[in-house]
């Protein structure tokens, strides 16, 4: 699943359109469709995104080991 598609999804399922979103995160919608399409949305962007949607990012890399080195933003709900 790209970053697209996870913001899209989380949209539908917190019932927010992408240009509502925009609004919410300073951006025009040609702008943000843009960066969705070519899966450009900077780490900050997804921090806010979550913050507007209500839901934690998280970004991970794991170890084959299991070792998992990562940050974490909580949402203010």
């Amino acid at each position: 699943m790209t970053t697209s598609d996870m913001v899209r999804r989380i949209c539908v399922r917190k019932n927010i359109s992408i240009a509502e979103l925009c609004r919410y995160i300073g951006q025009t919608p040609q702008n943000f469709n843009k960066k969705l399409k070519r899966e450009t949305i900077s780490y900050e962007e997804m921090i806010k995104i979550s913050e507007v949607l209500g839901v934690d990012y998280e970004q991970v890399f794991i170890f084959p080991d299991g070792e998992k080195i990562g940050i974490r933003s909580r949402s203010q709900r």
